[in-house]
């Protein structure tokens, strides 16, 4: 039998490392790419990111790996420095590229993982370690990082001891610019985000009126209704196009119509509720045009709600319950997470966000003596204390909910963050428990907005798909959106409002 070498830094890698991990994304083949951080004695010093394995797993790997063990046994207040490193940053040795091309993250996952990871992490320094870096090093010096800022990098020979060399390194554009962010209250990021989203409605539809509650909430009432008008005195027919995020898009008028009392937006409110019975009053089996999705508890359930509310008929509420009794048959796991619909399991992010606000919005217009009411609240709670354990480290909740790497969403943390937001001001969910991790949900929506609208990492428009690798490849947009940015503009008036 031939005997092995193995160097020390090789040995080292085998070694377990005690330092936070944190999931960076998915390589083209599933591989997860990790990252291990370990703290400083203060937020304010420096962050370096140190990465070996660009070019696959080659010595670099060890080496990184003994250098993170090294510094994890400095005393945490002798630290000049907190450390980031990604020890195997290529698993399946990729062919990389910076910045990256292509869709993100179905086109070079590895590449596009690593440049938004790096943004979102904003170090100081980046020490690449080894022969090859892809154009990381100059991508990175020369670049807004994904829209963020740019980042000093340098390309170094894979030796061991290189972080002695490492002195104070000033903040970097990336770190300036996350820091701005962060430093936002929640009203300056609803003035930054009506400033893009909530400026149309040709059509009802879910994301505009979202956008346009939130106009509301600023006091913008005047050009919300200005905008609203030509459905309003009916020159246009708002069910023209009759789908389930055309029912949701009528949410704008029953909030006209809880401000204004002008019967107009309450019959438009009603027209839209009364779908869900048949021409002799009875209630149908569910709303139509729910498409198996578990969407349709955002889409129907909030409507039908406000239409029992505004017009004191239960019949709305009842409807409701029924709707919502029979999305849950269609998509909720025994687990306590949704599916999106029956054609695969996967527990797609806004998958689990659309039930979870839907059902927050529908149960804050019920009234708690309903017979169906403490049923549903239940199922709200319990689906809350489902998504907590699956919450990322920097506050995200995943494009796949159960799904380690898969990527951060914008939009479903957002709409989750809201959803826990509501359960505590009504007091359905206990706010020690839930209140940290809004605010942690907060922190990550901050850092992944732009002052001119850009957000990071949301998902696009999707329908019913057929497998869990589906999901995990649909597009990620790093732009303005108006479906993520009437997110985030709902959960800012919101937690403005506490």
């Amino acid at each position: 039998m031939p005997r092995v070498s193995l160097t020390i830094a090789a040995l080292l890698s085998l070694l377990p490392v005690a330092a936070d991990t944190l999931d960076v994304g998915l390589t083209e083949n599933g591989t997860i790419i990790e990252a291990a951080s370990v703290s400083a004695g203060s937020r304010i010093l420096p962050t370096v990111l140190l990465i070996g394995g660009l070019a696959g797993p080659d010595e670099s790997v060890g080496i990184v790996r003994q250098e993170l063990q090294t510094f994890e046994a400095i005393k945490p207040d002798h630290r000049r420095f907190r450390l980031l490193a990604i020890s195997l940053s290529n698993p399946d040795h990729a062919s990389l590229a910076f910045p990256p091309a292509g869709i993100a993250y179905r086109d070079n996952p590895e590449s596009h993982a690593l440049w938004r990871w790096i943004a979102i992490q904003a170090p100081d320094l980046v020490i690449v370690m080894g022969d090859q870096d892809f154009g990381l090093v100059n991508a990175l010096s020369q670049n807004a990082v994904a829209g963020v800022g740019r980042i000093p990098a340098r390309l170094v020979h894979a030796q061991p001891g290189i972080l002695k060399f490492v002195k104070n390194p000033p903040r970097s554009e990336a770190r300036q610019e996350i820091d701005r962010r962060l430093s936002r209250t929640p009203h300056q990021l609803a003035q930054e985000l009506a400033q893009y989203y909530g400026h149309d409605f040709d059509q009802p539809a879910y994301i505009q009126a979202v956008a346009l509650i939130g106009q509301l909430r600023l006091g913008h009432q005047t050009d919300v209704e200005r905008l609203v008008s030509p459905f309003v005195d009916g020159s246009k027919d708002s069910l023209a196009k009759p789908s389930g995020p055309a029912f949701a898009g009528h949410l704008v008028f029953a909030e006209l119509a809880e401000r204004t009392h002008d019967p107009r937006d309450l019959r438009l409110v009603q027209r839209t509720a009364d779908l869900g019975f048949t021409p002799s009053g009875e209630m149908k089996e569910s709303m139509p045009l729910h498409d198996e999705m578990s969407d349709s508890v955002f889409m129907a359930c909030p409507i039908l709600a406000s239409a029992g509310k505004l017009s004191g008929e239960s019949k709305y509420f009842d409807m409701a319950a029924r709707h919502y009794s029979f999305m849950q048959k269609l998509c909720l796991r025994p687990d306590g997470l949704y599916r999106h619909s029956p054609l695969s399991e996967a527990a797609w992010g806004r998958g689990n966000a659309f039930p979870a606000l839907g059902l927050a919005w529908a149960l804050s217009d019920f009234p708690s003596q309903h017979p169906e009411f403490k049923r549903m609240l239940r199922a709200f709670q319990a689906h809350m204390a489902a998504l907590v354990p699956f919450q990322d480290a920097n506050g995200m909740w995943r494009e796949v909910i159960d799904q380690r790497g898969s990527y951060p969403e914008y939009s479903a943390t957002a709409m989750i963050a809201t959803a826990m937001l509501i359960g505590i001001k009504h007091g359905w969910l206990e706010s020690a428990t839930y209140q940290p991790r809004i605010d942690l949900a907060w922190r990550a929506i901050l850092a992944r907005t732009g002052a001119d609208g850009r957000l990071m990492d949301v998902c696009e428009s999707t329908g019913k798909q057929k497998s869990l690798k589906d999901y995990i490849h649909r597009a990620a947009i790093l732009d303005r959106d108006a479906r993520g940015g009437a997110m985030a503009l709902l959960l800012a008036t919101e937690y403005d409002s506490r």
